[in-house]
């Protein structure tokens, strides 16, 4: 089977192709490169087909020809500059979506990549399931659920068989702290550089944090069923709580600076993974000490 994954190049999407390559797939990567890095398929070069392109290319459907599934990992996932830049932010994540699917219209099936983080909103009540309404509070929130609804439309009106797979904060190797969202990634980098743990609000933010191994095992079971799910840990962590656990697993004990809290971003969330528990048989299987660990003992 070939399968396409969007976005290959980047944090998610490269552990994502990794995976694919170990089941048997034959793999492409589509990656504009403005958040990937080709560092990232240094392991699979030769395996793997790239093309460095848009979602927003006219040309997808040439990409897309031989494809059988997609995995649709690409999108602008900077909450702060969907704030700043909203207009870009929904052409990159909801046009490019829906570019994809209308130049791809005999792919077998479809997994978009939303955010349980996002397009939620303020929850009502914890932890969220997936019938909870979805109201964002930014932009980012907004265009990926402007996406989902695409894909649906496109399942409606063509038949496209597809997944949707809320996730919640990933984090783990190769997310870049400079270039993506990610407080873990952030912290452990400027924790390295002898730098204060920077924290926007009072720090009883909370947060639902699961590691990018669990995130790729849950979306390769997708492909074989249909309909939207939570993936995360459903455990709420606040980011003091956050920091206490990066102190015990480092052995260092942080300065750490409190700002003004940021607009667009939600004050509590976790995930309810029942739906995912029951019919992906999917649960989270790496604790956040861990996860944390992991990357403290990783180089660079």
């Amino acid at each position: 089977m070939v399968a396409l994954v969007t976005g290959g190049a980047g944090f998610i999407g490269s552990h994502l192709v990794e995976a694919l390559l170990r089941e048997g797939y034959s793999v492409a990567v589509l990656d504009d490169m403005s958040t990937g890095r080709r560092e990232n398929l240094s392991g699979v070069e030769g395996r793997i087909v790239l093309h460095r392109m848009s979602v927003l290319s006219r040309d997808l459907g040439q990409v897309l020809r031989d494809v059988e599934v997609v995995f649709h990992l690409a999108a602008q996932v900077n909450v702060r500059r969907s704030v700043e830049e909203p207009a870009y932010d929904l052409k990159v994540n909801a046009l490019g979506t829906l570019n994809l699917l209308e130049q791809g219209r005999d792919v077998e099936r479809f997994i978009y990549a939303s955010s349980g983080g996002a397009v939620y909103g303020e929850p009502r009540y914890l932890p969220v399931d997936e019938e909870h309404p979805t109201d964002p509070i930014s932009p980012y929130g907004a265009s990926k659920l402007a996406g989902e609804k695409y894909v649906q439309l496109y399942g409606y009106n063509y038949g496209l068989k597809y997944a949707i797979l809320r996730y919640a904060n990933v984090y783990g190797e190769r997310q870049d702290p400079r270039g993506e969202a990610g407080v873990i990634a952030i912290f452990l980098d400027r924790l390295g550089r002898g730098l204060p743990l920077e924290v926007f609000g009072t720090g009883e933010q909370t947060r639902d944090y699961v590691y990018v191994g669990d995130v790729v095992l849950a979306t390769l079971r997708a492909l074989k069923q249909e309909g939207v799910f939570n993936i995360g840990t459903g455990t709420e962590t606040s980011v003091n709580q956050l920091i206490e656990v990066i102190q015990r697993v480092t052995g260092i004990v942080p300065d750490v600076r409190y700002l003004p809290p940021r607009s667009g971003e939600v004050k509590r969330i976790c995930l309810s993974t029942t739906r995912a528990q029951d019919v992906l048989g999917f649960r989270a299987r790496v604790a956040l000490q861990e996860g944390i660990a992991r990357l403290w003992r990783t180089p660079g």
